[in-house]
């Protein structure tokens, strides 16, 4: 029988128990039968307990990155804010049709114009944009045109993720919404890994992503042992029931605060678990053969916010500190059905200028933003041990490797960043350089912030200095 989330929670008015360095530290991850669950950082712990994977040095609280990719570009006229001046940086500016979703959290974001992926354009490789625009999205490198031995660049994500080992039980967690194709040819002749990855360990090794949320909820919170996970799964328990001991034993030794923080937290995890079980249910009732089968037009959506409440949690808890996720692979045809339209992405992207045409891109645009509004939303209604929301302690980096999807531009990218690492970033601002810059130099900035620098990434010029 299911443990209702409450039930793990004492809240005896008893005053806490005293709790040592060690005490705290060992009672950061929850354990059970193949399970290492985290916790969000609390005001009880020690600063050296505030992770159990931080080292001494690690007092202050850390900064997060995530980066999402929506594929086939889009219409910029109504992508771009409209202010009254031509400042490089200003703070009098309106946000515009498609980024209107993100009115709640519009003071702690930046639309950064102006930056360009070089490498994601023609040259003297001829067609294969797509692939172009997804495999250079975080390298700034250009991928050799072939469909055998792939060879690209390491991507931000890796680089700051190679920094933080050993600092989080994950480095990073790479997810997705459609299952990658590392084989054969998928675009013009380049390999389908291009097309199917953002993530790059290293030039010729794509970082296997998480498409399923049952996998990527495991990986989170798993130990590795497969024989206590199939009794787990056998019993079909919660994760919350597994550590429902050590959930009680800690429980009894932090304060009032701090249970607050724990009760919300479990919530949270309870109701992903639920979701998950309840998609997982659709999707075996759906019959694989329909093509656009009714009973599953709320997946995408579903979809796409139990990824963003997976990279949550993995905030919370500081499982992770780096995340990918891609809405779609390069060059996607997916069927945004739930919002009327029947037509793949892709394909209409191919717009020329169609106005009614242009008109059903710019709903798929706004829908992601959508999706990618309740993300912060979220993060920005979750607080960090610092005092501050989790969206204050973060980066994270919405946009596309394309640009105009009709004409394949790889200038002017349509890029959102929102968050401001730990108040290292000024927010609130449209910011349009005055001349094109290589989008790997905000790349570089970003690095900065999470304190994993880098000399240079792709075709990098230095920092993006408008940034701040």
């Amino acid at each position: 029988m299911k443990t209702d989330p409450s039930a793990l929670i004492n809240f005896s008015s008893t005053k806490p128990n005293a709790i040592s360095r060690r005490n705290m530290l060992r009672g950061t991850l929850l354990r059970g039968a193949g399970l290492a669950m985290g916790l969000p950082l609390l005001e009880s712990m020690t600063p050296l307990a505030k992770s159990a994977f931080a080292s001494a040095d690690d007092v202050k609280s850390p900064q997060r990155m995530a980066m999402i990719f929506f594929p086939n570009g889009a219409i910029m006229p109504d992508w771009k804010p409209t202010t009254a001046g031509d400042q490089a940086s200003t703070k009098d500016w309106e946000l515009s049709k498609t980024l209107s979703p993100l009115s709640s959290v519009k003071s702690k974001i930046n639309v950064i114009g102006k930056l360009a992926h070089e490498n994601g354009r023609r040259g003297e490789d001829g067609g294969g944009d797509h692939a172009r625009g997804a495999s250079s999205f975080l390298t700034a490198a250009r991928p050799v045109k072939t469909s055998g031995n792939i060879r690209l660049g390491v991507s931000v994500d890796q680089i700051a993720a190679m920094q933080l080992i050993g600092k989080t039980k994950l480095p990073s967690i790479e997810l997705g919404l459609e299952q990658s194709r590392n084989a054969g040819s998928c675009d013009s002749g380049y390999s389908c890994a291009y097309s199917s990855n953002i993530s790059w360990r290293n030039e010729s090794q794509p970082m296997p992503k998480e498409v399923t949320p049952r996998m990527a909820f495991e990986r989170m919170f798993g130990t590795g042992d497969d024989a206590k996970r199939r009794d787990r799964d056998l019993i079909r328990q919660s994760i919350l029931d597994v550590v429902a001991a050590d959930a009680s034993r800690i429980m009894k030794k932090v304060g009032q605060v701090d249970k607050r923080k724990l009760d919300e937290y479990f919530t949270s995890v309870r109701e992903i678990e639920m979701r998950i079980q309840y998609a997982e249910q659709q999707d075996s009732q759906a019959l694989p053969d329909l093509d656009v089968p009714f009973g599953r037009v709320e997946a995408f959506r579903e979809h796409v916010r139990l990824m963003y409440d997976l990279m949550l949690v993995g905030f919370q808890t500081d499982t992770t500190r780096v995340a990918t996720l891609m809405l779609d692979t390069g060059g996607g045809q997916r069927r945004y059905t739930e919002i009327g339209i029947k037509d793949g992405h892709h394909e209409m992207s191919h717009h020329q200028n169609r106005k009614e045409t242009m008109a059903r891109i710019q709903k798929i645009d706004q829908y992601l933003v959508e999706q990618f509004a309740y993300f912060l939303e979220r993060l920005d209604a979750t607080e960090d041990s610092s005092g501050s929301s989790l969206l204050d302690q973060s980066m994270v980096m919405y946009g596309s490797g394309i640009s105009d999807g009709n004409r394949h531009d790889h200038g002017d990218l349509p890029i959102v960043l929102a968050g401001g690492a730990g108040g290292q970033i000024e927010t609130g601002r449209l910011i349009t350089p005055k001349s094109e810059r290589p989008m790997a130099n905000l790349f570089l900035s970003m690095l900065d912030a999470m304190g994993t620098p880098a000399e240079s990434i792709g075709d990098s010029t230095g920092r993006l200095s408008e940034l701040g």
